[in-house]
C-alpha cells in the first residue's frame, strides 16, 4: 500500500503544477492578450481551434465507440469487412480535410499579413523607437530618439506604437511578448523588427524563449506600459540620474551573467548599429561612422 499511496501523491503533485502552469498561462499568455495584435492573434486562434473540433470530436467520440462496438466479447458483431472501393466512403474521408485546409488558407493569408511583425500599428501616433539587444543572458533596450537606455526591462507609453529593432551581441535568441505581440529571432549581425502597442497601463511578460546557455531560462524582463504623463515623468527621471553606458559599463554588460533592471541616462550614438557591425553585419546605410571594432 505504501508504494501505491506514494505514487498517488507523485500524480497528485503533477496533477496541481500542471494546474498552476496552465494559471501562468492564462495570466501571461496569448488568451490574456493586451495589445491589438495580441488580441487579433487570439481571436485567429479561437477561429482555428473552433474549425479543427469538426477533426478532433469524431475522432474522440467515434473510437471508443468502434472500441467497444467490435470489442473481443461481442461476438454477435465481429467486424469482416467486404473490401470494395466505395465514393461516398472516399469522399467522406477527402472532402472534409480539404474543405477544411482550403478554408484555413483563405483565413491564415490576410492574418499573417495583419499580423505581420514588421508592419507598423496605423492610427496611434508616432511610434516609440525601441533597440533591443540581446546578450548572455540580459536584453539591453535604448531608445535612441531619448538617448536612454534600460538592461531587463522595457518601458512603453499606453496606447502608441512601439517599434523595436532587434539585433544580438552574442548567439541567436528570441524575444517573446504573449500579451503583445508574440515572437522574434534576435541574430549577431542582423537586424529583425517587431511592432506592438500596449491598449492599457499595466506590467507584462516578455522573455527570451532560444536555448542561449545556462541561464536563458532567466532571461525574462517586464515590460511597463504607462500613461503618457508616467512615461514622460519616466524618461525626466532617467535623464536626472547619471549613470552612462560607457565603454566600462557595456564590457560589464557583456560578461556572462543575469542581470537587474538599469536604467542608463546616456548612451553612445549609433551603438545599435556599432554592436551590429561587431558581429558580422553591414553598416546602416545613413551611419559612415560605423567601425568593425566592439563599442
Amino acid at each position: 500500500m505504501a508504494p501505491l499511496a506514494a505514487r498517488a501523491r507523485t500524480l497528485a503533485a503533477i496533477v496541481a503544477l500542471s494546474l498552476l502552469g496552465g494559471c501562468a498561462a492564462l495570466d501571461h499568455g496569448i488568451l490574456n492578450a493586451q495589445g491589438p495584435v495580441a488580441a487579433h492573434e487570439r481571436h485567429f486562434f479561437i477561429i482555428v481551434c473552433g474549425i479543427l473540433l469538426f477533426v478532433w470530436v469524431p475522432i474522440v467520440v467515434l473510437a471508443p465507440v468502434i472500441a467497444w462496438h467490435y470489442r473481443l466479447s461481442n461476438t454477435h458483431h465481429a467486424y469482416r469487412p467486404k473490401w470494395a472501393f466505395s465514393w461516398p466512403l472516399e469522399g467522406f474521408i477527402w472532402i472534409p480535410p480539404i474543405g477544411i485546409v482550403v478554408l484555413l488558407a483563405f483565413l491564415l493569408w490576410p492574418a499573417t499579413q495583419k499580423d505581420d511583425p514588421y508592419t507598423r500599428q496605423a492610427g496611434r501616433g508616432t511610434p516609440v523607437r525601441v533597440q533591443a539587444i540581446a546578450l548572455d543572458w540580459k536584453w539591453v533596450f535604448i531608445y535612441p530618439d531619448e538617448g536612454v537606455a534600460t538592461v531587463n526591462q522595457l518601458a512603453v507609453p499606453a496606447g502608441r506604437p512601439v517599434h523595436l529593432s532587434l539585433t544580438s551581441g552574442t548567439v541567436m535568441q528570441s524575444l517573446l511578448l504573449p500579451q503583445l505581440a508574440g515572437q522574434v529571432y534576435a541574430m549577431a549581425g542582423m537586424r529583425t523588427r517587431m511592432n506592438f502597442a500596449a491598449d492599457r497601463p499595466g506590467t507584462y511578460h516578455g522573455e527570451n524563449t532560444q536555448f542561449s546557455g545556462k541561464d536563458f531560462a532567466r532571461q525574462q524582463f517586464p515590460v511597463v506600459s504607462m500613461t503618457p504623463a508616467a512615461y514622460a515623468g519616466w524618461l525626466a527621471r532617467a535623464h536626472l540620474a547619471y549613470r552612462p553606458l560607457d565603454q566600462a559599463a557595456w564590457a560589464a554588460l557583456s560578461r556572462l551573467g543575469t542581470s537587474a533592471p538599469q536604467t542608463y541616462s546616456t548612451v553612445p550614438p549609433r551603438l545599435f548599429d556599432r554592436i551590429v557591425a561587431a558581429t558580422g553585419g553591414a553598416a546602416h546605410p545613413h551611419d559612415h561612422s560605423v567601425t568593425r571594432k566592439a563599442p
